[in-house]
């Protein structure tokens, strides 16, 4: 079956997306040749990100982070625009996606499960009060609330547990569907790559350019850009 045949079939698509989604706006992966993990800095990027380094060096956390993970200027590609549209038609219930750049909101689509949180929310360690990614952005140094706490970012570091709630309703969504769309990720990185042992419908779609451990447990698999494949989708 094609990938036009299996979406026409379903009724309750969920899009579980990776970093592969968001590279086709600008925004660098992790693991590709180009990605972070290959360049080089004065600590690997896996220890910046971590809860420990952001407790101890803050300083550097923030210049790392506004450096690299601030794409304030991408926009939405053609697979996030696509997903929105098969959500407005309701077919698609839900977007399962391990981005922290908002574009699947900023697209249009309203049921987003960021299982990694999102640069768009930040609070003081404080007081608790809400900082937009702006304010991180145009911060001099360490971002700093009016009470004196430390801003920190609602983004999941390493050593850091996934939020419950979003974690149970992307779990729920994802037992609930009829089809399943794996885009954009190589199922390396857990526990988000064990969600979708919680697929129980008819349809398991891969879209990614390279293979992924799951490739043959899929009805369907499509190595090639995400953004390319689901922008000839017709809805």
């Amino acid at each position: 079956m094609t990938l036009q045949e299996i979406i026409n079939e379903s009724e309750r698509i969920v899009f579980f997306g990776g970093a592969g989604v968001s590279t086709e706006s600008g925004i660098p992966d992790f693991r590709s040749v180009d990605g972070l993990y290959n360049q080089k800095y004065d600590y690997p990027p896996e220890e910046i990100l971590s809860h420990t380094f952001f407790v101890k060096h803050t300083d550097y956390f923030y210049n790392f982070y506004k450096d690299k993970m601030l794409a304030l200027d991408a926009e939405p590609n053609d697979a996030h625009i696509k997903l929105a549209e098969l959500e407005r038609a309701g077919k698609l219930t839900a977007v399962v996606t391990q981005n922290i750049d908002g574009l699947h909101q900023k697209a249009g689509s309203k049921n987003v499960f960021e299982l990694h949180g999102s640069v768009h929310r930040n609070y003081c360690m404080n007081c608790g009060k809400f900082f937009s990614a702006e304010f991180i952005k145009n911060s001099d140094g360490i971002p700093v609330c009016e009470c004196g706490g430390t801003v920190k970012p609602d983004v999941v570091l390493y050593e850091e547990g996934l939020d419950n709630e979003t974690v149970n309703g992307a779990l729920r969504a994802i037992s609930e569907a009829d089809c399943l769309i794996v885009a954009g990720t190589s199922l390396n990185v857990y526990p988000a790559a064990g969600f979708i042992r919680y697929f129980g419908g008819k349809y398991f779609v891969l879209i990614n350019r390279d293979k992924t451990p799951a490739d043959s447990a899929a009805n369907l698999v499509i190595h090639d850009s995400v953004g390319k494949i689901l922008s000839d989708i017709e809805v």
